[in-house]
């Protein structure tokens, strides 16, 4: 808690508060990325905590030095964790495609040229995850639910910045930058053949 009774002499004859009795030395630094967990459908019991899940992949994304200018300002995104038929409907409408998929992202549009935030964050879009999808692709790989849904959050927060995979040299920048984070977070190389 902080003390106003202190004060700190900035400049000679200027008695107040200080910058640091304002922020405090045990401030933390402003959050760089902030992710929204919003749980609308499907059966995540077995992610445990999704708000601790999401918000340790934001901080190692925040932190990633190749990601570090474009959190220059600090950003927003919304986790939607649904179901099937969600992401199926979500699928047919924006891609064209009438089948379930494990995660979707929407990135939002850039702000208009010019434009100011005043300190509000930037909204980068929004990420979908399919329950069912999600939980069928563990099992099938025989690897934690936990780690899928890591590995497809930072996927689905890395296309929001802009990266992609539709040809072979931006799936392997964006692989091996997911590779990377996801070691940051203590989830094995999603990406390594098994056998």
């Amino acid at each position: 808690m902080k003390d106003s009774s202190k004060t700190s002499m900035e400049t000679p004859g200027d008695i107040g508060p200080s910058k640091l009795d304002e922020e405090g030395p045990e401030s933390e630094p402003p959050q760089r990325l902030s992710l929204e967990v919003v749980i609308e459908s499907g059966d995540w019991a077995a992610a445990g905590d999704l708000n601790a899940l999401v918000s340790g992949v934001a901080e190692v994304v925040a932190a990633a030095t190749e990601l570090a200018p474009r959190f220059r300002t600090p950003a927003t995104a919304c986790i939607a964790f649904t179901g099937d038929a969600a992401v199926r409907a979500l699928n047919a409408q924006y891609r064209g495609q009438d089948k379930a998929t494990n995660v979707l992202s929407f990135p939002a549009p850039p702000p208009p040229r010019g434009h100011r935030s005043d300190g509000e964050p930037m909204f980068l879009g929004d990420v979908a995850l399919a329950a069912e999808t999600v939980a069928a692709e563990a099992r099938e790989q025989a690897i934690p639910f936990t780690h899928h849904v890591r590995h497809l959050v930072v996927h689905g927060v890395l296309h929001l910045l802009g990266h992609d995979h539709e040809t072979d040299s931006e799936a392997e920048i964006m692989e091996a930058l997911e590779t990377r984070l996801l070691a940051d977070l203590g989830v094995p190389d999603p990406y390594r053949s098994n056998g």
